[in-house]
């Protein structure tokens, strides 16, 4: 069976004539003298997926042979590669016929004039450095090491996206860019053409399932015009054998906004006759608006708060690439279970298809390109160099909101403060990426000291939860505008939110876009429930990342472990946690089990409610028992209709409106009779349905608690 065997490009869809080259290829290092393996492709050489497990191999060779289908005749041939890390030289029939630099962005090659009769023969030769530090690599290990080498896993080299056949006239399509209108009721589309009859050629965009359809006439006769209704049109003058720049308006007649609720999607297709024949793309995008308001980020018009979670694209066999494109789709479907409405891919590119599916799934993205590993002028042009493939290839996506650039310093030698050159190349890129896309907020260097950017985002990892608070609260309320970051184990820095003089700390949405610790899974979650909540607490947020899904290699970070199976979290569920409505407790917990130190049975604890509907909510507060650590009981997961029926009966009332912390209510409960530790489980009824969920250790042994933080 072919790996990988769906189309790969979603948001260029020539999928009616394409063929795949994914499976079986020969294979040899570069000091073999002969082809003496197979090696499996879409798979990097280092994973057990590929047949191969070679490790720190500099340069290989890949080969096989296929035939172009005879329906193809007249065509022009081209060879696709998603992605190969990370130079690339590729011969057909012994002709050179492209050469690419950069592992992450796509690349193809028009073969046509190297064919010959019958089978035909393709050859790829990649360098993939051992030395990674100029260019980009992500997560990848490099020798010698990066400065953030204790968090990089193995290396992921050669040919680790889809390769494929595709047909198309002399004269074609080449970009097909589709943005929603300002008014969210019409598609702005950019068709560039290339050919030889590009100047001459015709192009009708049609709304799929509508009869609204632009015809754009050939740029020799009337390059201003548009026949459709409503719609305008219209391409620039172009020389004869240039590319050609085509600009129409589709209408949209009762316009569905693309929403996390409701991801619906626009498909448009792209029909270009000219001389040399027929060329058909696919395309589609939604009908959405993100913006920066103040403070804020608004969807649509409506306040938006991220509950994020950080995702670095590993699996267990298969290194970077995705086992099937079902693992892609389960990745999100698992970030959207455990309560998370956004995804922030790190530091990596993905596969054009896991954009399609947070697309068709309604999950926000936060994307960006990988990381390069010390400034150098080299490495400033290789992460340069990732910034317009990125936004050409995912632009047309609803689903991206948030696009990231550099990441804490990495490729900047952690001083953006103290090199203007290094601040020269953060606004740069900065620039570069609002140029080609300015209708989505841009991160220029996520966590740490920023320079120019739309949001004001901060990593911040601390063991003790008392210390936790303090540090968020001061960073919020703008008493302090730096923090403690630990750069080795006897090496703390306090990093400054702004790298340069002209960066303002007020006035821009304030994230957390990285925070999460604890040495075992229980740990994990007792940070997790305490840490998120503090966040919470401040209305001034406009959301977080927590880090991360699942765990990869060496890291165990995640909910999940690098299987993607469920982790002993001590009884926290993440969905509880991460839930449009949540508890905040107005308690400092002293250890996991130990949340609440009481020298009686009796306990009081404030409760408020942190609400990002669209809608006030109200309701009663619910308490149950259980042991520490133990799970949510059923009368706190479906109630009863009748909301004052429950083990403690009917409780204190509260109300929230949306985005503004509410006032506190008194939770008090007795420990059952004989407990001296137990878990007060507390839940919010409103309308007979359970609206949020929490918990609080409390233990009546008051004495020296080992990791007590208080």
């Amino acid at each position: 069976m072919t790996p990988r065997a769906e189309y790969p490009r979603p948001h260029f869809d020539r999928s009616h004539t394409w063929s795949s080259l994914n499976g079986a290829w020969d294979f040899r290092a570069d000091t073999d003298p002969d082809w003496n393996r197979t090696i499996t492709v879409p798979f990097a050489w280092e994973t057990p997926a590929s047949g191969i497990e070679a490790h720190w191999l500099p340069v290989a060779w890949y080969r096989r042979s296929f035939t172009v289908p005879a329906a193809w005749r007249g065509q022009r041939v081209v060879l696709q590669f998603g992605a190969v890390h990370h130079e690339a030289t590729v011969w057909v029939n012994d002709v050179e016929v492209a050469t690419h630099r950069g592992g992450y962005t796509p690349f193809e090659a028009d073969v046509t004039d190297a064919l010959r009769e019958g089978s035909q023969e393709v050859v790829v030769r990649v360098a993939a450095p051992l030395d990674k530090r100029d260019i980009a690599h992500g997560k990848q290990r490099s020798v010698p090491r990066d400065d953030f080498d204790g968090v990089c896993f193995t290396p992921s080299s050669g040919i680790w996206q889809s390769v494929w056949l595709e047909a198309r006239p002399a004269t074609y399509l080449a970009g097909l860019k589709l943005r929603p209108s300002e008014g969210l009721d019409a598609i702005e589309v950019e068709a560039r053409v290339a050919g030889p009859a590009a100047a001459r050629a015709t192009l009708r965009l049609a709304l799929r399932g509508t009869d609204t359809a632009v015809e754009l006439p050939p740029a020799e006769t009337d390059p201003h015009a548009g026949t459709a209704a409503g719609a305008g049109a219209g391409s620039e003058a172009v020389p004869a054998g240039a590319e050609r720049v085509v600009r129409a308006t589709i209408p949209v007649a009762a316009p569905r906004l693309w929403s996390p609720e409701d991801p619906h999607l626009y498909h448009v297709d792209a029909v270009l006759t000219s001389a040399d024949g027929t060329d058909a793309v696919a395309g589609y995008t939604g009908l959405r608006r993100i913006e920066v308001i103040g403070e804020d980020l608004y969807l649509n018009g409506r306040r938006l708060f991220v509950r994020g979670v950080l995702d670095q694209g590993y699996w267990p066999r298969t290194g970077i690439t995705p086992p099937d494109d079902a693992a892609l789709r389960h990745d999100l479907e698992l970030a959207a279970r455990a309560g998370y409405n956004l995804v922030r891919k790190h530091l990596k590119l993905e596969d054009p298809r896991f954009v399609h599916h947070a697309d068709t799934l309604g999950l926000l993205v936060w994307a960006e390109p990988a990381a390069t590993g010390r400034f150098s002028e080299e490495s400033v042009t290789a992460f340069e160099e990732q910034i317009a493939p990125m936004v050409e290839r995912d632009g047309n996506s609803p689903a991206i909101v948030i696009w990231g650039l550099y990441n804490e310093e990495w490729g900047l030698d952690w001083d953006i403060p103290g090199d203007p050159a290094k601040q020269r190349a953060v606004a740069r890129a900065y620039d570069v990426l609002k140029a080609l896309d300015p209708a989505r907020p841009a991160v220029d260097n996520s966590g740490w000291t920023h320079v120019k950017t739309d949001l004001l985002d901060w990593h911040y990892y601390d063991e003790s939860a008392a210390a936790w608070g303090r540090a968020v609260a001061a960073l919020l309320d703008g008493s302090q505008d730096d923090f403690p970051v630990k750069l080795g184990p006897d090496f703390v820095v306090r990093k400054k939110l702004a790298g340069a003089p002209g960066q303002p700390l007020r006035g821009l949405p304030n994230l957390n876009s990285e925070y999460g610790t604890g040495f075992t899974s229980v740990e994990r979650g007792w940070q997790l429930r305490w840490q998120t909540q503090e966040l919470r607490r401040h209305d001034r947020l406009a959301g977080y990342v927590y880090t991360e899904l699942y765990d990869i290699e060496h890291e165990f970070a995640g909910l999940l472990d690098f299987e993607r199976r469920a982790k002993d979290l001590a009884g926290v569920d993440p969905a509880d946690v991460n839930a449009t409505t949540t508890l905040v407790f107005d308690v400092v917990p002293v250890a996991p089990g130990r949340d609440l130190l009481s020298e009686s049975r009796v306990v009081s604890v404030p409760v408020r409610v942190s609400h990002h509907g669209a809608e006030p909510v109200s309701g009663r507060l619910r308490t149950a028992w259980t042991p520490v650590f133990g799970a949510t009981p059923a009368s706190l997961t479906a109630p009863a209709a009748d909301p004052a029926a429950g083990p403690d009966g009917e409780g204190p009332w509260i109300e929230a409106k949306p985005f503004l912390l509410s006032a506190a209510a008194e939770v008090r409960a007795e420990l059952p009779e004989g407990w001296t530790s137990g878990r007060l489980h507390v839940a919010l009824i409103s309308d007979g349905a359970v609206v949020a969920r929490s918990a609080v250790d409390v233990d009546t042994h008051t004495g020296f608690v080992i990791g007590d933080n208080r």
